[in-house]
């Protein structure tokens, strides 16, 4: 495509009003004129994450969405409630763009040799306003696909895959051996059970259904725990005293699960323990909260002595703290490894459009595990220049 061209595009935008509604809705916006380190990229797959919904729905109250607008520019509002409106201060009036991640085409790019290098090819990239027919972006933050893959293939390329390698990279910097984590069935689980198998790592997986405690276990997962069966304290235990995991991983942040692992934690270290001590193990138990799938509070009952910690985990303050030469590593890696142990699975492709009917929302805003739903922010869109 010719440089001068500059195209227009629908991209879709979440915005809290003051009077305590939320409003998505659709708008069109122009792509600007390339710089000359920069890339135009036709967007034609993004993933809906748990951390899209966060800045897509801002804690409204989804079961409240009404629809309006018409098929083509369609207008989703659902109400916020007033402690929610409170924490949501920072953000009023700001039409916000949202989508984290996703993969496209370059069709267009600046006059530095990087970027144009690129024109022509596919790319997964990560930076924001992705659910966009068109996004300018530095060509340092694209990630070239490899031949053959398609941008759905490559448009998890980021957050998941990612978060997985920093989970296990937090786990041998701190000094353990080997780990748990919730919520196992997802796909991000799945990409974790993997990688553990491949690289000889502990993994003990805690999900909340039978049917996904199978799909693991025909996976290869050595350990997998069902944490809604009457047996699932002693199951877990069983498993942290086989695998020796003294961290753990929670993506669902509210509840009891946290205090039950770090229990768990407690009792299996104290059956190697070779004294007794009235203030609990010695070992240090971490778990590390990085999701938050139940919004209730963090319950804790302190049955697992003094040596222990629990905070939060997110992505980016540890590509951060790895740097950016160990972080092009990592996303190299998964560029590599795209259509195996960091393949993604969706239940369903979605347009702009069909992102905001309500019955869709119903399905993707469950955050349910196995039904993860792609964007296609140019299916059934025509390109307006």
């Amino acid at each position: 495509m010719a440089d001068a061209i500059t195209p227009t595009g629908l991209q879709l935008r979440s915005t809290i009003k003051r009077d305590g509604i939320l409003e998505l809705s659709l708008v069109r916006v122009e792509t600007p004129e390339p710089e000359a380190g920069e890339v135009i990229v036709r967007v034609e797959a993004s993933p809906i994450n748990p951390s899209d919904l966060g800045l897509l729905f801002g804690g409204a109250d989804m079961t409240t969405a009404k629809a309006s607008g018409t098929p083509e520019a369609p207008v989703v509002t659902a109400n916020i409630s007033a402690p929610v409106m409170a924490a949501m201060a920072g953000r009023l009036g700001q039409s916000l763009p949202a989508g984290n991640e996703g993969a496209g085409t370059v069709i267009q790019a600046g006059a530095s040799p990087a970027a144009q290098a690129l024109n022509g090819k596919a790319v997964a990239i990560l930076g924001g306003a992705m659910y966009s027919q068109y996004r300018c972006i530095p060509a340092e933050q694209c990630l070239v696909l490899p031949p053959g893959t398609t941008p759905a293939e490559g448009a998890s390329c980021f957050v998941n895959p990612l978060t997985v390698l920093g989970m296990v990279g937090t786990m041998r910097a701190e000094g353990h051996t080997a780990l748990v984590h919730t919520a196992a069935a997802s796909n991000l689980g799945q990409m974790l059970n993997k990688l553990c198998i491949a690289e000889n790592v502990g993994l003990v997986n805690i999900v909340r259904k039978e049917e996904q405690a199978d799909l693991l276990r025909r996976a290869g997962a050595t350990y997998v725990c069902n944490s809604s069966s009457p047996a699932f304290m002693e199951d877990l235990t069983e498993a942290l005293v086989a695998s020796g995991a003294t961290l753990a991983f929670d993506a669902t942040g509210g509840g009891r699960l946290a205090g039950q692992i770090l229990s768990a934690m407690e009792i299996a270290a104290n059956r190697t323990a070779k004294e007794y001590s009235r203030y609990g193990s010695t070992t240090h138990k971490q778990v590390y909260i990085y999701g938050g799938l139940d919004r209730g509070p963090t319950e804790f009952n302190r049955a697992f002595g003094m040596a222990w910690g629990i905070g939060g985990w997110l992505l980016t303050p540890f590509l951060q703290k790895v740097g950016p030469e160990a972080a092009q590593k990592l996303r190299e890696r998964v560029a590599a490894e795209i259509k195996t142990t960091f393949a993604s699975t969706y239940t369903k492709e979605v347009s702009l459009s069909e992102a905001l009917q309500l019955q869709e929302i119903a399905v993707y805003g469950k955050q349910a595990t196995g039904e993860k739903y792609l964007i296609n922010p140019n299916k059934g869109l025509a390109a307006v220049v």
